[in-house]
């Protein structure tokens, strides 16, 4: 059976931790992580009322959008209902585990499962990260293919599988160029080519591929593994790119332009809320920008992006000034806004262990925001 190691894993690859703003406590809550996993609960956020839950229905994993544990715990005296529900999650061997930001930041994630409910098409990310990508330079031997196997195109095979090479939707992705390497080698070495105390020039390719910083360990290890030399060069330099599907928020294309008020009903319609909190806007609406939770940080980015719409929640009485007459801002509440991020959990612990353990949406309601319309 797998393990709540193995979903930890699994999730982490969808929505590598490293992809989490710095102020985050995304991952393993609490729990064991060797402990096999009997059943999977999914909430946005995790109450005493979502454990009991989940003993209930025979689930000893909850996976919540909202870490329970966000600032350091000083005491487990159950003086608040943080404390209440990690003393219950160890009461009852349940392991509460939690992707946030990172979850927020990558494509397929909180901000795609939005898109997809307002329909949106030909999205982008908002606001992409910058800071997380390396190059990766190495040379290998390059000899006819009569004289010696494709050694370039064996490390770079490694590479790729290690998590390298991948632009956009773009994966293999190298660049190649010949010429001549020097070296002596020492005593006591036992190189591939050549012999101790004897200089020689060899014919070699020059591979370059870029990787996200997160895999760095791991793709240097693909690359001892796969290449021939018993001292291998290579250069890695981190680079100020950003990374074009990483990042906060979306931003995308309705089908076709509506009327402000109409896209103000899709709104109500689609993420099923009563009240739309949004300035005064009188073009139609065609591009809408996106970002699930609290999302006035965005703001201007959404203008820049030349969005007729920002959708967000949690947006404060002056922040609604920094629309500046340029789109239609809207607060549709941070509930509502990451409400069907529990398909998004859903879909990827389906898709990644099928039907060994049952995956169930929590019916505890934890919203604290109450409408009286």
């Amino acid at each position: 059976m797998p393990t709540v190691q193995d979903l930890a894993r699994l999730l982490e690859a969808a929505a590598p931790l490293a992809y989490q703003e710095s102020y985050d406590n995304a991952g393993l809550q609490c729990g064991n992580p060797q402990v096999e996993i009997t059943g999977v609960l999914i909430t946005l956020d995790c109450t005493p009322a979502v454990v009991a839950e989940a003993v209930r229905r025979g689930c000893n994993v909850v996976v919540a959008h909202h870490p329970v544990i966000f600032r350091p715990l000083k005491r487990l005296t159950g003086a608040n209902e943080v404390e209440q529900t990690i003393i219950a999650a160890l009461k009852n061997d349940v392991a509460i585990y939690a992707a946030h930001t990172n979850l927020d930041n990558v494509r397929g994630g909180v901000n795609d499962k939005l898109a997809e409910k307002l329909g949106l098409l030909k999205t982008r990310v908002l606001a992409p990260q910058s800071g997380i990508l390396a190059r990766l330079i190495t040379y290998v031997p390059n000899r006819p293919a009569d004289q010696q196997a494709d050694v370039a195109g064996r490390v770079l095979a490694a590479l790729y599988a290690a998590g390298a090479g991948q632009i956009g939707q773009y994966s293999a992705c190298s660049f190649q160029a010949e010429g001549t390497g020097t070296f002596t080698p020492g005593a006591g070495t036992r190189p591939a080519i050549g012999a101790e105390h004897r200089p020689e020039t060899v014919p070699e390719k020059r591979l370059e591929v870029l990787l996200p910083l997160h895999r760095q360990a791991a793709v240097l290890r693909a690359l001892r593994a796969a290449h021939p030399y018993e001292e291998v060069a290579y250069e890695l330099i981190k680079l100020e790119n950003v990374h074009q599907e990483v990042g906060a928020g979306l931003v995308g294309e309705l089908p076709e332009a509506l009327a402000p008020a109409a896209f103000r009903q899709l709104l109500k319609r689609q993420l099923l809320v009563p009240v739309v909190r949004h300035t005064a806007f009188e073009k139609p609406i065609k591009t809408v920008a996106i970002c699930g939770g609290a999302g006035a940080f965005l703001i201007g980015a959404a203008r820049a992006s030349g969005a007729d719409a920002y959708v967000t929640g949690d947006v404060k009485y002056h922040e609604f000034f920094g629309a500046e007459g340029q789109l239609m801002l809207c607060d549709v509440g941070h509930f509502e806004s990451e409400q069907f991020t529990g398909e998004v959990f859903r879909d990827l612990l389906t898709a990644g262990f099928g039907r060994t353990f049952a995956v169930l949406i929590a019916e505890t309601p934890t919203n604290p925001v109450q409408y009286d319309c």
